[in-house]
């Protein structure tokens, strides 16, 4: 496996663009294996939910994970059916009000053992504690980012810090803002956009970018780009030629 993606936060202001950043590596040879849990957050939208937007099936075990990332390199498997008992422990937020050091154990499992790993963190104070995490681990790769929501999606709007681990080397870099003025969020949370948006239907500037510089990241991680601006490049590169799905 190239890329453990953990996806636990769930989206509130924004769509998960984050998911066409990695139908874009995965279009690209790129082996994804993402894990999370829902629904333990009312009024967030979770990636088991909107995955049959992008004709996407989500996986009920390892198996069925090893054999849809064989056929389309990507494959999405809830906490639920690898880690029931964690699965357990992270839906009882709403019990407890608030999330509890699970929230930041489920996003280090990397199941697979994938060669590579981006995480999502909300709290800026844990982007260090899960760097420091996978530097104890051992992991050769791995790099966490404040992600929009708590998952891992680039903010173009916003500086973005990457806090890496790389061949036991604590590094930091500086990603900066694509826009010089915030948008507006949208008041429609309409899944069906994402869709649109991958087939050209509608245009967003604010998800092409957060598109573009989430894969822009990963791109970097995995060493298909030496640089920030040759990560950039190769991004749109991917966005401009992808292909064209109906969902």
């Amino acid at each position: 496996m190239d890329l453990d993606w953990s996806s636990y936060a769930g989206k509130r202001r924004h769509l998960p663009w984050f998911l066409l950043s990695t139908l874009l590596l995965a279009e690209n040879g790129v082996r994804i294996f993402m894990h999370g849990a829902g629904g333990h957050t009312e009024g967030r939208i979770y990636t088991h939910n909107v995955l049959k937007y992008l004709d996407l099936q989500c996986a009920t075990n390892i198996e069925e994970s090893l054999l849809q990332i064989e056929e389309k390199n990507f494959s999405y498997l809830s906490l639920e059916h690898f880690c029931p008992k964690l699965y357990e422990m992270i839906n009882l937020r709403p019990l407890m009000g608030l999330r509890s050091p699970v929230h930041t154990l489920v996003r280090l499992l990397n199941p697979l053992n994938a060669t590579h790993a981006i995480q999502g963190i909300f709290h800026p104070s844990y982007r260090q504690v899960h760097q420091k995490a996978a530097l104890l681990l051992n992991h050769p790769s791995m790099a966490v980012l404040k992600g929009e929501g708590g998952e891992t999606e680039r903010n173009p709007d916003m500086d973005c810090l990457v806090q890496s681990v790389k061949n036991d080397e604590l590094i930091e870099e500086q990603w900066p803002a694509l826009f010089a003025r915030r948008h507006v969020k949208s008041d429609n949370l309409d899944p069906q956009k994402l869709a649109q948006l991958w087939q050209g239907k509608i245009n967003d500037e604010f998800a092409e970018a957060t598109i573009i510089g989430t894969t822009a990241i990963a791109l970097k991680l995995i060493s298909r780009a030496d640089t920030q601006q040759q990560a950039h490049e190769l991004a749109t590169q991917y966005w401009l030629n992808r292909r064209i799905i109906t969902a």
